[in-house]
């Protein structure tokens, strides 16, 4: 379906569905993590974790550890737990990781996003590390983005890398996490379907022109990879509106506390506050091109199917009842922050 067929049609008033799942989340540590783990349960069944922490999550025992701090919390959110990979992994390491719980491990190149500066430079020399993760049938999740390369070009830098990734070892399943252009989408089209990709919501609804305008940043909306023009921005709107089974559902969201936002010199943190407002949003969009027949599969089912886990069996649903977005949350500001929004869980 094309962008251009959007079309207004009888509004509905309620939707209910399978309960989604976020294949891409950050839940911090100490007081905002026991904020965000209630808070993502009231949208989401199920929580891929990111491991970018510090200490980052490297080993069983961290896994573990960070398992369980999470679970104090209490909630009925599933933590799907991940590890961080490092030139100091082994796959002695992936197999620990493996019996510890773990469901993927994320590549980070050195640099590329939060907490990343202790990342990988050399991806070929952690190839026997690939092979294990392959045979103990984990995931393998990556941010995509080339190191020493300007924001706007840095993921299709990194592209010739998946390609190799995915020549070198089939039958890994790779996610090429948050894809943020034409590139991307294409590249993931062109390749089996053991590789799939993740997209947020902010991914689908900015350009660089919401971020930096007039050499003014707006830094709710920078994050990495940063958002990149219309012309992608359409490319992975109409590829996830079609219900293409490689791209689904992971918010990214990435809180920061507004003090380190709304800084008057040098670089905000990265990350854009999702989690309260991704379901209406999403409901909005896919309601705005008569898709929303289409939202449930996005959300809840293709990145199940690829994760290779069963279907959520309890259900979420959303209303007709416009609301305005709180200015922040803990502490944090959140995407779309004192807009309305037409759909409410």
């Amino acid at each position: 379906m094309l962008l251009s067929e959007a079309k207004e049609l009888p509004a509905m008033t309620e939707l209910t569905i399978t309960k989604p799942d976020d294949f891409h989340l950050h839940l911090r540590q100490g007081d905002l993590m026991k904020q965000l783990v209630p808070l993502t349960a009231e949208s989401f069944a199920r929580a891929l974790v990111m491991p970018n922490l510090q200490p980052p999550v490297v080993s069983a025992s961290d896994l573990k550890s960070y398992q369980k701090d999470l679970a104090a919390v209490g909630s009925d959110l599933q933590l799907l737990m991940t590890f961080k990979l490092m030139p100091s992994t082994t796959p002695q390491m992936v197999a620990e990781l493996r019996q510890a719980g773990a469901v993927a491990g994320k590549l980070y190149p050195q640099g590329v996003s939060v907490n990343s500066e202790d990342g990988v430079t050399d991806v070929e020399a952690l190839y026997s590390v690939f092979d294990a993760m392959q045979e103990q049938n984990l995931v393998l999740c990556i941010h995509g983005e080339m190191p020493g390369v300007g924001e706007m070009e840095a993921e299709t830098a990194f592209l010739p890398t998946l390609q190799a990734l995915h020549t070198n070892f089939p039958r890994l399943r790779i996610v090429l996490e948050h894809v943020s252009t034409r590139a991307g989408v294409e590249m993931i089209k062109s390749l089996s379907a053991t590789v799939g990709a993740t997209v947020t919501v902010h991914h689908l609804l900015l350009t660089i022109d919401d971020v930096r305008h007039d050499h003014h940043i707006n830094p709710h909306h920078y994050c990495r990879p940063v958002c990149k023009s219309e012309v992608d921005r359409k490319i992975l709107l109409e590829t996830v509106l079609s219900g293409h089974p490689q791209f689904f559902f992971g918010s990214d969201s990435a809180p920061h506390l507004k003090a380190t936002k709304e800084v008057s010199t040098g670089e905000p943190s990265r990350g854009v506050f999702s989690t309260p407002v991704a379901l209406p949003l999403l409901a909005q969009l896919f309601e705005e091109y008569d898709q929303l027949s289409r939202l449930e599969a996005f959300v809840a089912q293709l990145g199940a199917d690829f994760y290779q886990l069963p279907k959520n069996k309890d259900s979420i649903t959303l209303q007709r009842s416009p609301w305005t977005v709180p200015q922040e949350y803990f502490g944090v500001v959140p995407l779309w922050a004192g807009k309305t929004l037409e759909w409410k869980i």
